[in-house]
């Protein structure tokens, strides 16, 4: 088939870069545009010099000049890598312009504007009121191990500390392996991730004088991807679980690894190792990014790709459960990528088997 011309808004920012790199040595998407209303005109290049090569004289556009795109392509890849709370509304301004010219773009949304089922509960998370609430009925939110088909035709990606806490985590509750106590089961969760995390703009928490070689913890327990885990979790599992979760900076750009533990459920009191990382791999046999492996995972094994790599252990009362993502990759342009070319009815695999960069 011909490529798809692609379509990416928010484009100077990290995820947007990643898309970039991605979609230009993707086998069946092409780069047919780059949204920035702060930069129409120039050089996409000029934002991200270490994608010269692939990009050439390509320049930024505006919403207006993307809109004609939209409506005129009969088929199109439209990424979202804009900001929380600016997303929603423009997504929908080009649906409609598509919707009014009859062409068919697919949407992969990566901010968080669409991963909640109500506006309510987007806003009682981000403190103001959904872009487009009508919409929200046409995005399903998950990872796309856990999900075969979407029903909707538009597709929301979890974030990535959410991510690697589902990866590690649906499977114990899909499994019921984790123990309810006295009420919902209730997975403890500690995460690391590195500074691109926190996007482009340098704040204190990205400075590197501050960041570098340091470790501490931030929104203990009250972290806003904590009600779009427990969500996408009962989706995924049909368990509504309680995660007590704490997310930490660390000294490293790119990347994120999570702890999940929990106390084991009692018909599987005694589960050994050994047996836990067999249910592991049985659950995600067929997940190609996924690999379980028989020692810790690092994060530097992962960097830069669409790979995820678990490992767990299990003393017979407790289960830890560990998960390394690159966070701009599997935690957003990759695992975006990933529904695209399910979207598209491509191979999920397409453009997205590059292993990891390694001695980053």
């Amino acid at each position: 088939m011909s490529r798809v011309p692609t379509l990416i808004l928010g484009g100077t920012g990290y995820v947007a870069g990643e898309l970039l790199r991605l979609v230009a040595l993707h086998p069946q998407l092409e780069i047919a545009g780059v949204m920035s209303d702060s930069q129409p005109g120039e050089s996409v290049a000029k934002a991200f010099p270490h994608l010269a090569p692939v990009l050439g004289d390509l320049r930024f556009m505006s919403e207006s000049h993307l809109t004609k795109l939209v409506a005129n392509l009969p088929v199109s890849a439209l990424f979202s890598a804009a900001p929380h709370g600016v997303s929603a509304a423009l997504i929908d301004r080009l649906l409609k312009a598509a919707e009014s010219a009859g062409t068919r773009p697919r949407v992969v949304d990566i901010s968080a504007d669409y991963r909640y089922d109500t506006a309510e509960a987007y806003a009682a998370v981000y403190k103001h009121e959904h872009g487009a609430p009508s919409r929200i009925k046409d995005f399903t939110c998950a990872v796309p191990e856990h999900l075969a088909a979407s029903p909707t035709p538009h597709v929301a990606h979890p974030g990535c500390f959410a991510t690697a806490t589902l990866l590690a985590s649906v499977p114990l509750l899909s499994l019921g392996l984790v123990s309810a106590g006295l009420a919902a089961p209730t997975l403890f969760v500690s995460g690391v991730t590195g500074s691109t995390g926190s996007g482009r703009k340098p704040v204190d928490g990205t400075h590197h004088p501050t960041r570098h070689s340091d470790l501490y913890s931030y929104n203990a327990l009250v972290h806003r991807h904590v009600p779009e885990i427990t969500a996408c979790a009962a989706a995924a599992s049909g368990v509504t679980a309680d995660f007590a979760f704490v997310p930490h900076s660390g000294p490293f750009a790119r990347g994120i690894h999570v702890t999940v533990q929990a106390a084991l459920a009692a018909p599987h009191a005694g589960l050994d190792t050994k047996t836990l990382l067999d249910q592991l791999r049985s659950f995600y046999a067929a997940a190609p990014f996924v690999r379980v492996l028989d020692s810790a995972p690092r994060v530097k094994d992962i960097v830069a790709s669409n790979y995820a790599h678990l490992h767990a252990t299990s003393n017979g009362r407790t289960v830890a459960v560990m998960c390394v993502v690159d966070n701009l990759n599997k935690g957003a342009a990759g695992g975006a990528v990933q529904w695209m070319n399910r979207l598209l009815g491509l191979p999920e695999t397409a453009g997205l088997t590059a292993p990891a960069a390694g001695w980053t």
